[in-house]
């Protein structure tokens, strides 16, 4: 189970995360996790190309290493790029120097095959104990979502992926969605209509800011 918003209340209770950005303009933060992958980035950057619209990369170290071209790719298009660890650990299954050490061999990595270090972290699976926020706030801007369309879920469709964003999209909002495979099956039919949806409506899609005097 997983919410497909996440509550004012929620994103009170931690105030040092990301949820939204602070804005009451007509702007929107599309955001993918667990790239880059040769089977769906190139197609998402398409797509946002398409549409005049930015959006943020958390893109995984592993995945760097193996694809840097991809990597350069979501750069050159004028998209920002953020850490999503090296290898996708789940902070609540892992011991804390471990998952600590994955975050920043990812971000060491990703500086490695671009150049840029990152300030922006999202952690794998959305999920942070408090000595690892903690000790991950000193280094990084944590970033978190409000709204979960559920692309990575393979029992949504594409058409319940676009409604969730359409329903609990405000201005400001940051929507999680994946350049993987494992979202291919909802990513595709939803991300157009996502894009053309809002773009009529007078949205624009922004890439949050790299740098913490941005925000």
């Amino acid at each position: 189970m997983y919410l497909k918003h996440i509550p004012t209340a929620v994103q009170r209770v931690y105030p040092h995360y990301l949820w939204r950005m602070p804005t009451n303009e007509r702007q929107l933060y599309l955001t993918f996790d667990d790239g880059p992958h040769p089977e769906v980035t190139p197609w998402v950057l398409a797509q946002l190309r398409a549409h005049q619209a930015r959006a943020t990369f958390f893109l995984l170290g592993e995945q760097v290493r193996q694809y840097p071209g991809l990597a350069h790719a979501i750069i050159d298009e004028g998209h920002t790029i953020g850490n999503h660890s090296q290898s996708h650990l789940h902070a609540y299954q892992t011991g804390h120097k471990r998952f600590l050490r994955d975050v920043l061999e990812g971000r060491q990595t990703i500086a490695e095959y671009t150049g840029i270090k990152t300030r922006l972290f999202r952690p794998p699976y959305g999920r942070l104990t408090p000595f690892q926020a903690h000790r991950l706030r000193k280094r990084f801007r944590i970033v978190m979502m409000d709204v979960i369309p559920g692309d990575f879920d393979p029992e949504r469709s594409g058409e319940a992926c676009f409604r969730s964003v359409k329903k609990y999209a405000v201005p400001g909002s940051i929507i999680l969605l994946h350049d993987s495979p494992k979202a291919w099956d909802r990513l595709f039919p939803s991300l157009p209509r996502i894009l053309s949806h809002f773009g009529e409506a007078g949205f624009a899609f922004h890439a949050i800011p790299r740098h913490r005097s941005g925000f």
